[in-house]
């Protein structure tokens, strides 16, 4: 593996890392504002969950920007152009949703209500515009004129891989913010809140599923290049079944006190699913970062530049993993906080 191929790898763990924490967050923010009544339980365990994590979940956006830049600063020009309008409407909606899950906690009365809605529904258009920048890379929507790229967005809103890529992006934070919300309501012994965010997992999972295949068949014709490698990483993506078919299945398990279902056993197979999911897809979409205009070997930085970037991530990381893993312990395993109302 050379340098630009171990720099792409580390993007695309960046990029999975923030894919599966976003999606749980989102998806909480988009529970708690179904079940915006403080005394129902599922509620309860969404801002039980939101209310330390979507400060910490914006890290690893950071770092994943960060790394693309700097990794790929020659890359940073062309994608900065396409991605104007669907990064800068992210960009707004993170600092709307940021700002109304502030107030949410801090505010009381009629007017917490409309904070919880406003950081649900951002909670869903977040993702669906970030799901929006893989069709692009694809290839069909992206020309060059005089050298100038330019995206052709009407092109994009008129085509079916563009809803596919959204409607699996918005099954998978759903199907994921659920499962992971059934364990935390099991660890937190709310047996409530378990039953529905369990019940919404056995019935979000098959839809996950469904619309990932369906995803797969959209990409004729715009992205007809990348069927090949999609087959030749065939192995993996069988992995990847057999991974969400046994961590589906754990939803049946015999787990505490002859409850039904293990969700922690559930979350781990399923975090194993997509990331041999992201693993397979990442490697059938070299050696392009934006088909066909720019590769990965024509985006990447000098070696020099790469070292010490590569040196600065790997203190960063010494830094922070035990930070998170104190963080961890402190909100999702302390007893006197998941007792918390």
């Amino acid at each position: 593996m050379n340098a630009s191929q171990l720099a792409i790898t580390l993007i695309w763990v960046l990029l999975y890392v923030y894919s599966v924490l976003g999606s749980i967050d989102f998806g909480a923010g988009f529970w708690a504002m179904v079940y915006g009544k403080p005394e129902s339980e599922p509620n309860r365990v969404a801002n039980l969950f939101l209310s330390p994590s979507w400060k910490v979940t914006n890290v690893f956006l950071v770092l994943l920007v960060v790394a693309l830049v700097g990794f790929f600063p020659h890359a940073a020009y062309m994608l900065g152009t396409i991605l104007l309008l669907p990064a800068g409407l992210v960009l707004i909606l993170l600092a709307i949703r940021s700002t109304f899950m502030v107030f949410a906690y801090s505010v009381s009365g009629s007017f917490a209500g409309t904070l919880r809605i406003v950081s649900g529904l951002t909670g869903l258009l977040i993702p669906a515009l970030l799901l929006s920048v893989l069709p692009i890379s694809l290839g069909g929507f992206v020309s060059m004129a005089d050298g100038y790229p330019q995206l052709h967005f009407g092109r994009l809103l008129l085509s079916g891989t563009e809803y596919a890529h959204i409607g699996f992006g918005l099954a998978t934070e759903l199907f994921l913010s659920a499962l992971f919300l059934a364990s935390y309501a099991e660890e937190s012994g709310r047996e409530g809140a378990y039953l529905f965010y369990r019940k919404a997992s056995l019935w979000l999972g098959p839809v996950t599923l469904v619309t990932a295949v369906i995803t797969t068949l959209t990409f004729v014709p715009e992205a007809s290049w990348i069927l090949p490698n999609l087959q030749r990483a065939a192995p993996y993506f069988s992995l990847s079944v057999a991974a969400f078919v046994a961590g589906y299945s754990a939803l049946w398990w015999k787990g505490r006190g002859g409850r039904t279902g293990r969700p922690k056993a559930a979350v781990l197979l399923i975090a194993l699913q997509y990331g041999l999911a992201v693993f397979a897809y990442g490697a059938a979409h070299m050696p392009y970062i934006v088909y066909p205009f720019l590769s990965v070997e024509e985006g990447f930085t000098n070696t020099a530049m790469f070292r010490q970037l590569l040196i600065g991530y790997g203190i960063c990381l010494f830094l922070l993993v035990p930070v998170f893993i104190w963080f961890w312990r402190l909100f999702f395993r302390d007893p006197a906080y998941l007792a918390k109302d």
